[in-house]
């Protein structure tokens, strides 16, 4: 079973697509999809669907969903090839105590993929391997097609995932473009983050690497102007001030001169005090806004 999340739903069999078209189904299979290989309880799926008042019918309903699911894997499985031991469908979606479960077999999944790749990357940041870390980030990046279930109109368990995995995306991109700070291509990133900080307005360290890099290509001005605005957005919407790796980042640019060499690396901002204003934007961008 090959499976897409970062991006549109699909999920394929044998070059088959077993993704229902109407939303609820596609809902469950989303849900299940995202647990592959583990038990999803009925009552997870009942809340996903229906909220925390659920009608009286929501569980013969949820099984009719389930059949609907299984009736497309059936025709999937009529294209298996000779040889292939014979499954049903109930051994692809199988009913577990409590639950459901979703056996994908292997087969490509995008997430995992995902973070099997980025996780090599964070280790060869640690590494200090600065070139492996750029690929492997770029190549974990690549990816990504869209939001996550881009085409699925999440409840709250996916509304929640989708986040999380959002937020995965944007500490990879994080460290790709750290890396790539790291290897002197500032002038190459100046384009990406200028789209960056304008779509993440509170987002301290990418903007951190916006104004490292347009110091190092000579543009001292409009660093200072990134940072004055990072510093309005923060006050604004969250009553904060900038945090003070990024405050002596701004005092290091307004020194820099033949006496005063620029900031070797952007500053690193603790993640919970730079994502707040990020979070409130991820949560409107899951319900629907579009994906850079």
């Amino acid at each position: 079973m090959d499976i897409g999340i970062l991006g549109p739903l699909a999920v394929r069999m044998n070059s088959v697509s077993v993704t229902p078209t109407a939303p609820k189904p596609r809902r469950v299979l989303a849900l299940l999809v995202l647990n592959a290989d583990r038990t999803v309880p009925v009552d997870t799926l009942v809340e996903e669907l229906w909220g925390h008042q659920p009608p009286r019918s929501a569980r013969p309903t949820l099984q009719t969903y389930i059949l609907q699911i299984r009736e497309m894997i059936t025709a999937a499985l009529a294209h298996d090839p000779d040889g292939s031991p014979p499954r049903t469908a109930k051994d692809v979606l199988l009913t577990v105590p409590g639950g459901y479960l979703l056996n994908s077999g292997g087969g490509v999944h995008d997430v995992r993929e995902f973070e099997r790749l980025s996780g090599m990357g964070y280790r060869a940041m640690d590494a200090e391997d600065y070139a492996a870390a750029a690929e492997l980030l770029r190549e974990a990046l690549r990816l990504w097609n869209g939001p996550p279930l881009a085409d699925v109109t999440p409840g709250p368990h996916l509304s929640t995932q989708a986040r999380r995995l959002e937020e995965s995306r944007l500490c990879a991109l994080d460290q790709r473009i750290e890396a790539d700070l790291r290897l002197g291509r500032h002038r190459e990133l100046l384009a990406e983050l200028t789209v960056l900080v304008s779509l993440y307005p509170g987002h301290e360290s990418l903007c951190g690497q916006y104004m490292l890099a347009l110091c190092r290509a000579g543009r001292r001005g409009e660093a200072l102007d990134a940072y004055r605005r990072l510093r309005t957005t923060l006050v604004r919407t969250l009553g904060l001030e900038p945090s003070p790796p990024l405050a002596k980042l701004q005092r290091s640019i307004l020194c820099a001169g033949p006496e005063h060499a620029v900031p070797a690396t952007a500053p690193r901002v603790a993640a919970p005090r730079s994502d707040r204003l990020t979070q409130a934007r991820l949560k409107q961008r899951s319900s629907g806004a579009a994906h850079p």
